[in-house]
């Protein structure tokens, strides 16, 4: 009987070292045909992982990606915001269905008497959005002010998060670091500290996340990579326009590597965060398929359909993917520093691979 067990687990192993050559060929020919540069980690139910890097984190001085790089992971961060929230709905500080003004008495806008927290989880809201930039073109010709100019987090919400609603709060989903910047406001507020105090106490130290932050303009990040974009379609790299990082807030303001968000994963669905039950809440999908800081939906593999979180973030040349397939453990995370390829589709075809 031992004899059979031990072959059994042998074969699984075969079968599972086989797979991970198998994702890390389609990996390495798939970054090295489209010059990706980042760095990949995948994670399966076992502990294993595959790590991988590619690129330069600055390209003048030719130093090359590792993974210990760390990245600007940009709208990644709102996972992280919506964990705080529901670590203090956990404490019963925040009740979800409570409007704004319940926990920021004296925010300004019509939506404080009208939008939930829940809302703003969802991007719900009817706020409308700051971001009037929505395209390379203008971005270049106009600039993008309310990045390129310094702004606290107070006016932040007072200026560009309290303007007059455009849709019926709960009707319409409208993707809008707005909401987040609110709920950063609000987890401030509760907690008599800033957000960044909040993050760092509340999931950085305690899940040893040494690698994480929150990026300041101001501010040297040790081991940071520079950000390049294609501005235009001739396909040539150029830096980032110039912006304080620190105006994307807790909609997108966070820094990390890839072994940090595999921790954060780990605790994420492992209930070291929040409980199992308000997991399922905050996987739980509202329009769009939009659930607590995140898409949720069906990925389809093998003709089966296996449920997945998936977390995405770019500005400029920052790409960042956070994917978790449900049912199978399986973590992918992605963190590039160039925006040269299709992140989101490229992550789902490495989930399909990773799959079993």
């Amino acid at each position: 009987m031992r004899c059979i067990v031990a072959l059994a687990c042998l074969l699984c192993s075969a079968r599972l070292f086989a797979q991970t050559d198998s994702v890390a060929d389609f990996i390495d020919g798939y970054a090295n045909a489209h010059h990706y540069s980042g760095s990949i980690m995948v994670q399966w139910h076992d502990g294993s992982r595959l790590v991988r890097s590619y690129g330069l984190a600055s390209i003048p001085f030719r130093v090359a990606n590792t993974p210990q790089t760390r990245f600007k992971i940009a709208s990644v961060t709102k996972l992280f915001t919506s964990a705080l929230i529901l670590q203090l709905v956990e404490q019963h500080r925040i009740d979800l269905d409570q409007p704004i003004k319940t926990y920021l008495p004296d925010y300004a806008g019509e939506a404080g008497s009208k939008v939930t927290i829940q809302q703003l989880l969802h991007h719900t809201s009817g706020l409308p959005s700051f971001d009037a930039v929505t395209d390379q073109a203008t971005a270049l010709k106009d600039g993008i002010p309310i990045y390129q100019l310094p702004h606290t987090s107070h006016q932040l919400l007072t200026q560009f998060s309290s303007g007059k609603l455009v849709s019926t709060p709960g009707e319409k989903f409208n993707y809008n670091n707005a909401d987040y910047v609110v709920l950063g406001e609000i987890i401030a507020r509760l907690y008599g500290q800033p957000y960044e105090q909040v993050l760092k106490e509340r999931i950085l130290d305690p899940l040893h996340m040494i690698d994480s932050g929150v990026l300041h303009h101001g501010d040297i990040v040790d081991r940071l990579a520079d950000t390049y974009w294609y501005p235009d379609d001739r396909k040539v790299l150029s830096r980032d326009l110039p912006a304080y990082p620190e105006n994307w807030y807790a909609a997108g303001a966070m820094y990390s590597t890839t072994g940090d968000l595999l921790k954060f994963a780990d605790a994420l669905f492992n209930g070291r965060l929040i409980a199992p039950a308000t997991l399922q809440q905050m996987i739980k999908p509202g329009l769009d398929e939009y659930g607590d800081g995140m898409w949720s939906y069906q990925l389809t593999a093998n003709g089966t359909k296996h449920p997945v979180i998936k977390r995405p973030g770019l500005i400029m040349g920052a790409q960042a993917q956070f994917l978790h397939v449900m049912d199978q453990d399986i973590t992918i995370v992605m963190l590039g520093n160039t925006s040269v390829v299709d992140s989101d589709a490229w992550v789902e075809d490495i989930a399909k691979r990773a799959m079993h």
